[in-house]
C-alpha cells in the first residue's frame, strides 16, 4: 500500500471535499465563494530535525505559536518519520500545518527560521576544526534561508551559538536586529532554578541573569539577582557565611556544567532547550516585548571595543521586529571585567573564520 500523509496522496481529489458536509454561507455581497484568511498566517521553519530541533518543533506546536511549521533535515526518512509522528497527533493539537523537505525551499515565506543543524564533534577534534565545519554547513543553509525568506528573523540554536550567530549575521546580510542567538536564555533558567530551589520559591519569581558566552566563560550577574524586589546576594551572605566568592563561583560552574550532566545521563539535551526556544518564539511572534538574555551584537557595551563585532548574551527586549533594544545593565567592575574577557575569547574565535 502506498505510504501517504494525506488522502490526496492516495489518489482522492481534495477539491471541494468538504462540500458534502457543510452548507455554504453567503458573504456581504451575497456570494458563496471561498475567501482567504483575513488574519495573516504565521510560519516557523526549523532547520535540523535532531533531538533539539524536534523538541523545539513539538513545543511550538503544543503552545500554538505558529499556523505552519516547516521541518528541514538532510536525512529524508527520519525527517518524514518525525513529521508523520506529529501529524498523527492532529486530533489532540491545535490546527497547524506541518510540512517537511530536504530542500530548504520548503521554508519559503517564513516569519521565523530556527537553525539547530550542526556538525557533531569527532573524538579528538579541536573546537576550532568543529567550528570551521559548522561554518561550512552554515554557508549552505543561511544564504538559502535569506533568499527564500528575506523578511524573516533568524534564531540560531546550533553550538557554539555565539560565534555561529555572528556567522549567520555575516552570511545572511540581515540587519542585526533580525539575527538572534538562543544564548544564555537556558543558562539563566538553570541559574534561576538553583536559586529558587534554595529559596523555596517559584523560579519565575527569581530575577537572575547569566550573560556573556553560552559556555565556559559565561558570567553570573549576582549583583542584580532579586526576589520580590529584594536583593538576594546580600540576604544570602548575611544568613549564610558560606556564601563567599568561592561558593558563588561553584554555583556558576554548576550552571555551566548542568548540560554536561544531562548529556552524560541521557546522551543529549532536548526538552529544556525546546522550552527555552519556544519561550523566545512566543516573545517574538506575539510581540510580547519581554526581556531575555540572548546573543546579540554587543559592540560598545560594558567596555567591549567599538571595532569588535562580537555576539554574546545580554538582556534584550524581543518583539515582532526581533531585537527591539538591549539593556545597559549596571554591573560591578568584576562582572564587567569577566564579560569583557568572555567577549575577547569570542572575538578571537570569530576572527579565525575570515568572514
Amino acid at each position: 500500500m502506498k505510504k501517504a500523509s494525506s488522502l490526496s496522496e492516495l489518489g482522492f481529489d481534495a477539491n471541494g471535499a468538504s462540500s458534502g458536509f457543510f452548507r455554504p454561507v453567503a458573504d456581504d455581497a451575497g456570494l458563496c465563494t471561498p475567501t482567504s484568511h483575513r488574519r495573516r498566517l504565521t510560519k516557523v521553519s526549523v532547520i535540523g530535525a535532531g533531538n533539539v530541533g524536534m523538541a523545539i518543533a513539538q513545543t511550538i506546536l503544543t503552545r500554538d505559536l505558529a499556523d505552519e511549521i516547516a521541518l528541514v533535515d538532510a536525512l529524508p526518512d527520519k525527517l518524514r518519520g518525525e513529521m508523520l509522528d506529529l501529524q498523527h497527533a492532529a486530533a489532540f493539537l491545535p490546527r497547524t500545518r506541518l510540512v517537511s523537505d530536504t530542500d530548504i525551499a520548503v521554508t519559503r515565506g517564513s516569519d521565523l527560521a530556527i537553525v539547530t543543524a550542526g556538525a557533531r564533534q569527532i573524538p579528538g577534534e579541536t573546537r576550532l576544526n568543529l567550528l570551521q565545519r559548522n561554518v561550512a554547513l552554515f554557508r549552505k543553509i543561511v544564504p538559502a534561508l535569506a533568499e527564500h525568506s528575506p523578511d524573516a528573523i533568524l534564531l540560531i540554536v546550533s553550538n557554539p551559538v555565539d560565534v555561529l550567530t555572528y556567522v549567520a549575521w555575516k552570511l545572511s546580510g540581515f540587519p542585526v536586529n533580525r539575527v538572534i542567538g538562543s544564548g544564555t536564555n537556558l543558562d539563566s533558567s538553570r541559574f534561576r532554578f538553583l536559586l529558587a530551589e534554595h529559596l523555596d520559591v517559584n523560579a519565575q519569581d527569581v530575577q537572575a541573569y547569566m550573560v556573556g558566552e553560552h559556555g565556559d566563560s559565561s558570567v553570573a550577574i549576582w549583583s542584580t539577582v532579586s526576589v520580590a524586589g529584594m536583593p538576594v546576594l546580600k540576604s544570602l551572605q548575611e544568613s549564610h557565611s558560606s556564601f563567599d566568592e568561592e561558593a558563588l563561583e561553584g554555583i556558576r560552574r554548576a550552571v555551566v556544567n548542568s548540560a554536561y550532566e544531562v548529556i552524560s545521563l541521557k546522551g543529549y539535551t532536548s526538552w529544556a532547550i525546546g522550552y527555552s526556544v519556544a519561550n523566545l518564539v512566543s516573545s517574538i511572534l506575539r510581540d510580547q516585548r519581554r526581556i531575555h538574555p540572548v546573543s546579540v551584537l554587543a559592540t560598545g557595551f560594558h567596555g567591549i571595543a567599538d571595532d569588535h563585532e562580537v555576539f554574546l548574551s545580554l538582556p534584550a527586549r524581543l518583539g515582532r521586529g526581533g531585537v527591539l533594544g538591549v539593556a545597559d545593565m549596571e554591573l560591578t567592575e568584576e562582572e564587567a571585567s569577566r564579560l569583557r574577557s568572555s567577549a575577547k575569547t569570542l572575538w578571537e574565535n570569530s576572527q579565525l573564520l575570515g568572514l
